[in-house]
């Protein structure tokens, strides 16, 4: 049962994206509701068949105050497409802080970036300006809406007009 389900709030905001099982149990329970489902796909039991689930509608309103995108590592490697954002290089990619911690540089979406060992390197413990080095785009926070859509890996044709894609 691998695979990602949609989950909206009642009010059809999209608020997260769970397992298969996880929507199945939900919809199985009459917590949630099935907005979509994948007509190629099917669950089996020993002896029923259920749709598979693609889209979901939590039955009650569930009030998320702020959604916000962790950050850490991974997240950092997807917004910036998993490319140095000084060269674009795919290889040997760690993160780098535009302005060195040792210069009081915060560890934030702001000051993180993605790049290259060599860039890394040719920086070092230096600023953009002091090491000549020009960032492709400036690091910036993603929404969680903007995450999901653009960084959640394979965005499903049936979601679009739930993460405002449409």
């Amino acid at each position: 049962m691998a695979g990602k389900v949609l989950v909206l709030n009642q009010d059809y905001q999209a608020i997260s994206v769970c397992s298969v099982e996880r929507a199945f149990v939900l919809v199985y329970l009459h917590k949630a509701e099935m907005v979509s489902d994948n007509k190629d796909r099917n669950l089996h039991s020993i002896n029923q068949l259920f749709r598979y689930p693609s889209i979901i509608r939590l039955h009650r309103f569930v009030n998320v105050p702020y959604k916000k995108v962790t950050l850490s590592r991974q997240n950092i490697y997807k917004r910036d497409g998993f490319r140095c954002a000084y060269c674009g290089s795919r290889k040997d990619l760690t993160l780098d802080h535009v302005v060195p911690k040792s210069q009081g540089g915060p560890d934030t979406w702001y000051n993180l970036i993605t790049a290259c060992q060599k860039c890394n390197t040719l920086k070092g413990n230096r600023t953009l300006e002091e090491a000549g080095l020009i960032l492709q785009r400036p690091p910036f926070k993603p929404s969680f809406i903007m995450f999901l859509r653009d960084f959640s890996g394979r965005v499903q044709e049936d979601w679009k007009p739930f993460l405002m894609m449409a």
